[in-house]
């Protein structure tokens, strides 16, 4: 797409990396101050209206509102705003599948510091989007060129 790539796993703090690789699970706490780090990102590609695509985890509802809204999101406590009040247009791809299809994909990966013990803690914190979310889900189980082309034509249509 020519857009700018960003991976969330390369801007978690050192500690919560340590936290991770001694497979201890990320809690709120833990995560907040690395989420509104990432929103601050994604509003400064905004403003220069440069799109991008952000890599990242966001489990929970709560999380995703704070990558639209930053730290007002937490405040509020409201799911993330659509629309003309929404502080960011982010469209949420919810990559579903299957624990074991995933949990192979984890296994191969080689020189990241989640553990496939994790992978479960992961699930367990997953809430799929849902409306009033901006959002689309997509299988896993399909190919690699399948699933682009599904995420493209949302993109390009809207």
């Amino acid at each position: 797409l020519g857009w700018k790539f960003y991976d969330a796993d390369d801007y978690h703090s050192p500690e919560n990396k340590k936290k991770m690789a001694e497979g201890i699970p990320l809690n709120d706490e833990d995560r907040i101050p690395w989420l509104c780090a990432l929103h601050d990102i994604l509003k400064r590609e905004d403003s220069s209206r440069q799109d991008a695509i952000l890599a990242c985890s966001a489990l929970k509802m709560m999380y995703r509102s704070v990558l639209v809204s930053g730290a007002s999101a937490i405040e509020s406590n409201q799911p993330a705003q659509l629309g003309e009040n929404a502080a960011l247009n982010i469209l949420f791809v919810h990559l579903d599948g299957p624990i074991d299809i995933i949990a192979d994909r984890l296994e191969k990966r080689r020189g990241h510091f989640m553990p496939l013990e994790l992978l479960k803690s992961q699930f367990d914190t997953l809430e799929p989007p849902s409306a009033p979310e901006n959002f689309i889900t997509v299988s896993v189980e399909k190919s690699l060129p399948e699933i682009m082309l599904e995420i493209e034509s949302v993109i390009f249509q809207g």
